[in-house]
């Protein structure tokens, strides 16, 4: 409590000093525009005399004003409006007069009329400062939305005495990162909330560690063939994306499909920056339906137009988004200066991303989220990107990355600080979706790329600088020895011939990585890839910055490949883990589970994990990434009033996004509110967890 005090005596000192600057340079200017304003003495003084003038003279008007104007216009309430209104100019020029003269240089001068026109232009500059920089406060952005839900609450009929729930998402959030977070000091409303009021637990991803599975799951209570966040789909000969909207409208409407139900939003809920809708009525900057033509239905992007129709906002927002550009730009370029290691390029258009999603979209977001409660809406879900974005140019760890939950943190309190005025209760869930692995690049380690490995592993050429590494070289060796082939010593590399073959097809997702032959029209077995690339899964599975591999397998069904030759067959991977040891617990069940997917890549890539450090090696530039198992990209976390049952009963996991949409309906009918309807098999899954 005492800190926040002292936080906001900081702030206003802030603003106060910034205002006498801006004030000070605008007399300055007028000093040097208007004849008959002077800060000098007939004898001429230096540029700091002038200065010192103007700074104090500036300071007077200012106290004046803070203290003598309140006075009078209490005096003048009982003056006619139009004389009133010509008064006002009139003694502001008077205060300014008086300034001057009180100034202890007694260099300042002006003329009646002049005073008159300087003081009106420095109140006019000092109070667009002044609101310009309250407007940035959480303060003073909380207390007008007081002002609306007070508003609100006289105009409209009294809201359901039930519970309404707000699940707010901290996108990439691991766990640990949490638990560090609070242990620091950065984030004291969590630490508030764990101290009585909330639970923390984790929870374990599947394979596919990434925002497109995990909210699919959670909202739609499916996440059935999302093998990643990009995948090639063999019978659309399409590439799926799950931040595409095309992609994230065809994956709802699957979920939908799948499990006969709307989703966990589908009674009077509000769905916000999210991918998917969750079956909500009110959906504001949704991915899965911003290709729709604009409708009632239909407002993808309504949050933007209603949260910038406020002028206000848009300058609070305007203001912090240029900060954040650049504070971007110094914070990369002192990694650069300070040879900052792993690191990844973050300059070109990077410095405005990064700014739209740690301030435009955080701020449109928390105050839907606001409006939302504030409206009496029965369930609220939102996403939060900013840490996310962050993290994976600046590292999950990082002080770039802190400095971001520390603002996510004071979003939480002004949040919680709306609830105390909605015209119902509210409990307040934050969960995440997955958290970030560190480590460098898989490009950085090695001089090449997965797909340059890959087509080398295929004997097809490479870019010169990917032959020259040793990773290359081991590849075409490995090529030569399958096929047979003498070393070569006149440097022309052997080129299998490619008529009516097409070349693989490689994506990445964070760590890890899909194959795909887009010619062969099903999904091809080991057996199948070793005749067509005899070197390719040895060359893959060998490489030190694999950890292991997935195929089909004609003999058994599936199987798992690493290093020296090892082969397990998916059903004996509980008695030998092999190369999936390293991963943890549940591994062998995810890499089951993903097997069976329609739309499995021929050849599944898992990266590289070090458990002693908790890093692998990202496949994309991002130093900070997920998207496939090791380390703390799979353990998201689920922080939730204690007033609601426990998640998970005893020594129970709870392990992915479909259990935790189990967990988050429960918590919904736990309330008096409307009733969130069961299919008959979701109702079997719960019974069963």
């Amino acid at each position: 409590m005492r800190g926040g005090r002292w936080r906001r005596a900081a702030s206003q000192a802030g603003r106060s000093v910034t205002v006498w600057a801006v004030s000070t340079l605008t007399m300055l200017v007028l000093a040097g525009i208007l004849p008959d304003f002077q800060l000098r003495s007939a004898d001429g003084d230096s540029a700091t005399d002038i200065a010192v003038t103007a700074a104090l003279g500036a300071g007077a008007f200012g106290v004046l004003s803070a203290l003598v104007w309140p006075l009078l216009v209490r005096l003048l309430l009982l003056v006619p409006a139009l004389v009133l209104g010509l008064l006002v100019f009139v003694l502001n020029g008077f205060l300014l007069l008086l300034a001057l003269r009180l100034n202890p240089t007694e260099r300042g001068a002006a003329a009646w009329e002049t005073a008159v026109v300087v003081a009106a232009v420095m109140s006019a500059v000092a109070s667009a400062t002044g609101a310009a920089l309250a407007v940035r406060d959480d303060d003073a952005y909380r207390r007008r939305l007081y002002r609306l839900a007070d508003r609100r609450r006289r105009a409209g009929p009294a809201g359901p005495s039930s519970p309404g729930t707000v699940f707010l998402q901290l996108d990439g959030v691991g766990h640990d990162v949490l638990q560090a977070a609070v242990k620091k000091g950065v984030m004291p409303t969590v630490a508030q909330w764990l101290d009585g009021t909330h639970r923390l637990t984790p929870w374990r991803t599947d394979w596919s560690s990434q925002t497109g599975a995990s909210q699919l799951g959670i909202l739609h209570g499916s996440n059935e063939d999302v093998p990643a966040f990009r995948w090639y789909e063999k019978d659309k000969q399409e590439v799926m994306v799950c931040n595409r909207p095309t992609s994230a409208a065809e994956l709802q409407r699957r979920a939908v499909e799948r499990t006969g139900d709307g989703g966990l939003l589908s009674a009077d809920g509000a769905s916000r920056g999210n991918l998917f809708s969750g079956g909500a009525d009110e959906q504001a900057l949704v991915l899965s339906i911003a290709t729709r033509r604009r409708s009632r239905e239909n407002r993808s992007r309504a949050g933007y137009f209603a949260y910038f129709s406020d002028p206000a906002n848009a300058v609070r927002t305007a203001l912090s988004f240029f900060a954040e550009v650049g504070r971007e730009i110094g914070q990369s370029t002192r990694s650069r200066t300070c040879r900052v290691r792993p690191r990844v390029r973050r300059g070109g258009l990077y410095p405005f991303i990064r700014a739209f999603a740690t301030v435009v979209e955080r701020d449109v977001v928390v105050a839907a989220v606001m409006g939302d409660m504030l409206a009496g809406r029965t369930a609220v879900y939102a996403d939060l990107v900013a840490y996310d974005e962050v993290a994976h140019h600046s590292g999950p760890h990082s002080r770039d990355a802190e400095k971001v939950l520390e603002r996510l943190d004071r979003s939480l309190a002004l949040i919680e600080k709306i609830a105390e005025h909605a015209p119902r209760p509210y409990r307040i869930v934050v969960l995440s979706d997955h958290g970030q692995s560190p480590g460098e690049t898989f490009q950085a380690r090695y001089g090449l790329t997965l797909g340059d490995l890959v087509r080398a592993g295929c004997g097809l050429p490479v870019p010169r600088k990917a032959q020259r590494t040793h990773s290359g070289a081991e590849a075409r060796a490995a090529v030569r020895a399958a096929l047979r082939r003498p070393v070569e010593e006149s440097g022309e590399q052997h080129r299998p011939s490619r008529s009516r073959r097409s070349e693989p097809l490689v994506l990445a997702s964070g760590n890890l990585g899909l194959i795909s032959f887009p010619d062969v029209h099903h999904r091809m077995t080991k057996e199948e890839i070793d005749a067509r690339h005899p070197a390719l899964l040895t060359t893959l599975a060998n490489h030190p910055g694999i950890g292991f591999l997935l195929v089909r397998s004609e003999e058994h069904g599936g199987v798992v490949l690493g290093p020296f030759g090892t082969e397990i067959p998916l059903d004996r991977l509980d008695e030998n883990p092999g190369p999936l040891a390293a991963f943890g617990p549940g591994a062998a069940d995810a890499v089951r589970r993903t097997h069976g997917f329609e739309h499995t890549a021929d050849v599944m890539v898992n990266s590289w994990y070090d458990p002693a450090e908790g890093e692998v090696l990202a496949f994309e530039e991002q130093i900070g990434s997920h998207g496939g198992l090791g380390g703390a990209q799979g353990r998201p976390f689920l922080l939730s009033p204690v007033v609601l049952s426990a998640p998970v009963a005893g020594e129970q996991e709870l392990v992915g996004a479909e259990h935790v949409h189990r967990v988050l309906r429960r918590w919904l009918r736990e309330s008096d509110g409307p009733q969130v309807p069961l299919t008959e098999r979701q109702d079997e899954d719960r019974r069963a967890a």
